[in-house]
């Protein structure tokens, strides 16, 4: 499992290490959705947040590296735009009951033995009605060099997937490949999973 300090690396040099522009899948979502409180769990540099902040979402955001913080509020101000990061593992996050209207998990991997644990603590921050939208490394990523975890208990299988929000009605799900050009990192052929969930 990557810890603070492999994140704090990550994310120490001015580089963006994973691009200033949004996800595909979340650019092509969220423009079509209903507005309101969205949150990014491990957020990292705060692409992703800052373009939601963009859109005019209520924004919350958190990761446990400083300096990952640190440069989403620099791209914040880079793009006018503000929004709420704290500093947190994703164990200790307090996911405060039916207070979202949509929580994205991009490229969030979490080791299977808590992966239930924060997945289900994402829907319980969900209002009924609330939406969950995921992109994530499946097993078939090991093959490709295009990033990604290399312990197969941290990528992301449908059918565990299903199981870990079986409360949620499916509103699209997709096992695929495609052509990542994110940044050095995300780059290349990459085997993903793609869901969006909502809430009962």
């Amino acid at each position: 499992m990557y810890d603070k300090d492999f994140w704090n690396e990550r994310y120490a040099n001015e580089e963006y290490v994973y691009g200033k522009a949004p996800n595909e899948f979340l650019h092509s979502r969220l423009p079509n959705l209903k507005k309101g409180r969205i949150l990014f769990p491990c957020e990292g540099e705060g692409r992703n947040a800052v373009f939601a902040a963009g859109l005019g979402w209520d924004v919350f955001a958190f990761d446990q590296s400083e300096s990952g913080r640190q440069k989403a509020l620099q791209l914040a101000k880079e793009k006018n735009v503000s929004f709420h990061y704290e500093i947190s593992d994703v164990l200790s996050y307090p996911y405060a009951p039916e207070q979202m209207d949509m929580v994205a998990l991009i490229f969030c991997h979490f080791h299977k033995s808590i992966r239930t644990t924060v997945h289900r603590n994402c829907v319980r921050t969900l209002k009924p009605g609330g939406i969950l939208l995921l992109e994530a490394f499946s097993p078939d990523q090991l093959k490709y060099t295009s990033g990604g975890p290399k312990d197969p208990d941290m990528l992301c299988h449908l059918k565990d997937l299903r199981m870990d929000f079986s409360e949620m009605s499916v509103e699209y799900e997709e096992a695929l490949e495609i052509e990542l050009n994110e940044s050095p990192f995300h780059r290349g052929k990459a085997a993903i999973v793609r869901l969006v969930l909502r809430k009962l």
